[in-house]
Parts: structure tokens; sequence; C-alpha cells
């Protein structure tokens, strides 16, 4: 179990207390402080995890990888800080994997917290890259059953070590966001599948710790998209992708012209529009800097494939996400 936090406040704490209650006992909690400042420690805000403190924040997936070096467990799970796990939420997850060999990954029923509704039921790829939870704000009973997902958000999985050691583990370069899309995209490459598992409750915090719309958020999920589909997509999909980025952002102008929609939450949070221009700019020439990097890791991707870039597209293709849909979230 590996948990990073930033904040290190009391929503860890309630965290880390709610796994004192799982029904599934062999596991171990490891807390990875990325504030700098020693702040788990400070604020006893772990009680009885293993901590591991960074002197400098060192990224979403950059801390769960030192927790998984550091844990020698056939599982490995990730859980954002300010999510609340139900007692049954690790049992119902090993189980499940337990009986699906072929699954690498397991997506847990993440629901809004204190809420009747989902957070994420896996999640959803649009053809920009784009990344989006599956069933987001939509009644329980959407989804009832245990079925096969794309992949799972990292604020809330399961994850098969024997998975992690032959596709890696997280790209530290995404540092925030989206390093769980490019890992769900690796693993289906390599053949693994994914898990829904409606029994694996876990009540979420949503953006507790970068915010709703914030320019943080915008900057590095507009150029981890970049990311994604620059590594993961065929080539087919990475030509339409331009096309399907200019209909997002299409979108997101109308919705912001109605007041809604992540846009209209970026301004409403007082952030002007050309602010946001700004930041897609950037994130474009950050992935045009990356570029030979990326092509290197793209070419190592489909060297230990498994499927056909055919399969994969028709992978994505049922399990996608409107570019209307994205921007209306």
């Amino acid at each position: 179990m590996v948990i990073p936090t930033l904040r290190a406040d009391a929503r860890l704490r309630e965290c880390v207390e709610a796994l004192g209650g799982q029904t599934f006992r062999d596991f171990e909690t490891i807390v990875v402080d990325n504030s700098g400042q020693g702040l788990v420690r400070r604020n006893d805000a772990a009680p009885g995890a293993r901590v591991i403190e960074n002197g400098a924040n060192a990224g979403f997936g950059g801390a769960v990888n030192q927790g998984i070096r550091a844990s020698g467990t056939r599982y490995v799970a990730t859980l954002n800080d300010d999510a609340v796990a139900h007692p049954r939420w690790l049992e119902t997850l090993v189980e499940a994997m337990e009986r699906r060999p072929d699954a690498g990954m397991g997506a847990s029923q993440v629901r809004l917290y204190g809420e009747e509704r989902l957070d994420s039921a896996g999640m959803l790829v649009a053809r920009d890259g784009s990344s989006k939870q599956r069933g987001h704000g939509r009644p329980l009973e959407d989804f009832p059953v245990t079925e096969e997902t794309l992949f799972p958000s990292g604020s809330a999985a399961l994850y098969r070590r024997a998975m992690l050691d032959e596709v890696g583990g997280f790209d530290e370069s995404f540092f925030l966001y989206c390093e769980d899309t490019d890992l769900g995209l690796r693993a289906r490459w390599a053949g693994w599948k994914c898990l829904y598992v409606p029994g694996a409750v876990v009540e979420h915090h949503y953006s507790h710790t970068a915010g709703e719309a914030s320019p943080l958020k915008a900057y590095y999920v507009e150029r981890n998209r970049l990311f994604v589909v620059a590594k993961n997509f065929p080539a087919r999909m990475l030509a339409r992708a331009p096309w399907a980025t200019l209909e997002r952002y299409a979108w997101h102008a109308w919705y912001l012209l109605e007041g809604r929609g992540s846009a209209a939450r970026f301004r409403a949070e007082g952030n002007a529009g050309a602010k946001m221009i700004w930041y897609v700019a950037r994130a474009h020439a950050a992935a045009a800097r990356h570029a030979a990097r990326l092509w290197r890791e793209r070419r190592a991707i489909r060297e230990r494939a498994r499927i056909t870039p055919a399969v994969f597209e028709h992978l994505l293709q049922c399990h996608s996400i409107s570019a209307r849909k994205v921007a209306a979230q």
C-alpha cells in the first residue's frame, strides 16, 4: 500500500486510520512524504505507517515508485491521501485479482466523498489522449458488476507486481496527473487486463491536493496528455489526435461561453482565458523538448507488445469518451 502525500494533513490521517479497519490484514502501509518538510512526522499524520521522507516533491509517480521499490509484495495498492477505504476494499480487490491471473490491474468503485455518486469506475480515454473517470458523477447502480475496464484511476488501484516488473512502474517525468493513464496503456499493450470491482469501495475528496481547476493542473494535464499520445497511440491514432484536440478546444470555448465545464471553472477561480492559452502553449513546447525521449520509449513499448495496433485501437474505441464530454466535465 503506497500513499504519496504533499500536505500531510487531517485528510491523510483519516486515510491511514481507515486502513486500520481493513478485513484483509496482510499488507504494509507506506506513506511517501513529498512535502520536503517532514510534515508527516511533524503532524503525526500517519500513525502506524512506514514513512519515506523526500527532501523535495518527487511527484505522484516518483513517490509510488519509491514505495514499490521498498516493498516485496505480490500486489501493490496505490491510494490518494484524500481517499477513505471501506473495510473490505483490499480484500475484495485481491480476491478478484486472484481469480483472474490475466488481470494486472484492479479498479475500485471510487465514490465522491459522502455521496451516493461515482468519482470513477475505471478510466476512459478520448481520441486526443485525454483521460477521464468512467461514470464520474453518475449513480452507483449504473456500474453494478465486476467487469473489464481499460485501466484504474491511480487514486485507488491495485497492481500486480508481475505486471509492474514487466512494463516498469510509473513514468516519473509525468510528475503529476495522467501517469496512471500511461501505465495503464503500457500494461494493455503488454496484454494485461484490468478488472473493475464494484465491491471495492473508496470515498474520495476530489482534487484535494492541486485544486479542481488550478493552473498547475491545467498545465500538467495538457502536457502529460501529449506524453501519453506520443508514447502509446498507434500511428493511425497519432495522426488523428491533433484534429481531436482541436475539437476538444472548440468544446472548451463553447462551454466557457455557457459558463460550465472545466474551462469555466478555471476562469471562475480567477484565471483569465489568456492564461489557459499560455499553459497550453507551454505544454506543447515541453512535449517538443521531450520528443526524442518519448520516441525511444514508444519504440520500447512496441518491442514488448503482445497485441497489435489494430487490437489496441479497438480496445480504446470500446473504452472511449467524446471530446464534448471531456470538455463538459
